[in-house]
């Protein structure tokens, strides 16, 4: 505190961002990711390429998809039906299974069905209730979604209370970085090339302004979003330990719970009262999930859920009724006192699912700044910390312990990550199609090339590793719209599919982080290192990356 409170927050500023940045980076890169995952998951599903569904009626997709499943999951205590949207063409139909039998082989699954745990699902033609093709199995762009916040390979809540910690100290770091930057507007609009130090800050300053509302939504709504976790004091309090009474009161979208089955056979209601009592309220495509409890019996429910993208809130409105009787049970409106709607709508921020294509985009690009951001944060301590060690190794010594792991750790968690997520869709691709677990096998091998590349990094943090990481990464994103055009077959007709706009736009944008990618490692490559001193040095001893 000697040094003035502005010095102080500096301290705070770098500490914050250093100790958690490397994780920092990889849920900006994922959260990034997570804006397109639904056309993520379209182009991991090549067979789907052609299908050139259009929307229909709501009613005639319902009726279909509850066809297809009266046939495929009759004894199924629960059917969700997702409703096709501009991009996701295909109908979503999942099942609940009943617990297999402790040693007891698992059922063989049918052409066109995935499993993951209990439940089953499905890609359906809207218009026919047939499976749209055999595809692939894989967890697409839900992967990286999942990933930014649940991590993997170890128990969700452990993985949410990491992610909460980095997140604080990323709040933490924002605002201190306000405080230390007296001149952080006209920082924006200043850079200066081939100045070393000074260059990576006006890197760093300039990501950082550009995209600072954003920084500072998302970081503060990602906590907001598990808040109950992480500060459930209040409800226990209040309801004395009640969840469900709580869950039942605050997030009542899904109805009151739901009785036992009666072992009564009575057929659902028609679809069409109910969709058209939803579309009066709603507006006419507005119905995203259909889900119907005890199908088949005498105390079945159906509940209507209203699509995002009305308004911020994630909160989704629904109508219940009696699956039986066609009766209206109750309904769950938006305006659930102010403080849940406040949550519903940080909630919603942080999510963008009410963003139209322009302003997901700009969502989009704000995430590549944030990751910019804290990539040059990391690297510029890296830069500022061997620029103190500059007459050791001119003397023939090395950098400090510290400093060589921040460098490796700086290659593996940034290029090495830009080398593990092409990977994945790399291997989306080439794996047997037919595999088992292919999914999961696709995921073991995103973390199997980041591990080599994070090892690799460690052994050998300099300036070549950087250029050889940066390298292949580059050729990975800008070679997937050739591994595209390779592996899915292509027959155009008259008219082109609209999925396909949603399989060029992910193609364009590979190919432009594959060229932003190569300009990095071109000029690393070129740029030479700016102390003579630390060229000097016998190459042996001489551990500088030279960034």
């Amino acid at each position: 505190m000697k040094e003035g409170f502005r010095q102080s927050m500096n301290w705070v500023h770098t500490w914050s961002g250093l100790l958690v940045g490397w994780v920092l980076f990889m849920v900006f890169a994922a959260g990034t990711a997570s804006y397109f995952k639904d056309e993520i998951s379209f182009w991991m599903k090549p067979e789907l390429h052609q299908a050139g569904v259009g929307l229909l009626p709501e009613v005639e997709v319902a009726n279909n998809a509850i066809a297809a499943l009266q046939q495929r999951a009759p004894a199924s205590p629960r059917w969700f039906i997702t409703l096709p949207t501009e991009r996701e063409p295909g109908v979503r139909a999942s099942w609940s299974g009943a617990p297999v039998a402790k040693g007891a082989a698992e059922p063989p699954l049918e052409p066109g069905v995935t499993r993951r745990g209990r439940f089953y699902s499905a890609a359906l033609d809207p218009a026919t209730g047939k499976p749209l093709a055999a595809t692939r199995e894989t967890r697409g762009g839900e992967f990286f979604y999942r990933l930014h916040f649940d991590l993997h390979y170890m128990p969700a809540v452990w993985a949410r209370w990491i992610i909460g910690f980095c997140a604080m100290f990323m709040l933490v770091a924002i605002i201190t970085g306000i405080v230390t930057h007296r001149r952080i507007f006209a920082d924006f609009f200043t850079f200066r090339p081939k100045k070393g130090q000074r260059s990576w800050l006006d890197a760093h300053n300039a990501t950082a302004v550009l995209a600072l509302p954003y920084h500072l939504m998302i970081t503060y709504t990602g906590l907001v979003t598990l808040m109950l976790m992480y500060m459930p004091w209040g409800p226990q309090v209040t309801y004395q330990g009640d969840q469900q009474a709580f869950t039942a009161e605050v997030f009542p979208a899904s109805g009151p719970r739901d009785p036992k089955p009666s072992g009564i056979a009575t057929p659902l209601t028609p679809m069409a009262p109910l969709i058209a009592q939803a579309q009066q309220r709603w507006g006419e495509g507005s119905i995203t999930r259909i889900t119907v409890n005890n199908p088949g019996d005498a105390v079945a429910t159906i509940t209507l859920s209203r699509r995002g993208g009305h308004d911020m809130s994630s909160a989704q409105p629904a109508m219940i009724f009696n699956g039986t009787s066609g009766k209206l049970l109750s309904e769950v409106d938006e305006d659930r006192g102010a403080a849940i709607t406040t949550r519903s709508v940080l909630h919603g921020l942080h999510l963008g699912r009410f963003a139209d294509p322009l302003l997901r985009g700009l969502f989009f690009v704000s995430g590549l700044a944030g990751c910019v951001m804290v990539a040059t944060g990391l690297l510029l301590w890296a830069v500022k910390e061997r620029n103190k060690y500059t007459k050791v190794v001119a003397k023939g010594g090395r950098l400090g312990w510290g400093s060589r792991l921040v460098d490796g750790l700086n290659v593996g968690a940034i290029a090495g990550l830009m080398i593990a997520m092409p990977a994945f869709f790399w291997a989306n691709r080439l794996l047997p199609v037919g595999m088992a677990a292919r999914g999961q096998a696709e995921i073991d091998l995103f973390f199997g090339v980041w591990a080599v590349a994070a090892i690799a990094g460690l052994a050998w943090p300099t300036r070549r590793m950087w250029i050889v990481q940066l390298g292949i990464a580059a050729f990975l994103f800008g070679a997937i719209p050739l591994l595209n055009a390779a592996t899915t077959a292509t027959h155009l007709g008259a008219s082109i599919p609209a999925g396909m706009w949603a399989v060029a736009g992910f193609d364009l944008t590979c190919l432009g982080l594959g060229a932003a990618l190569l300009l990095c490692a071109v000029w690393l490559g070129r740029r030479k290192p700016a102390n003579r001193t630390q060229r000097a040095a016998p190459a042996h001893l001489s551990q500088e990356p030279a960034l």
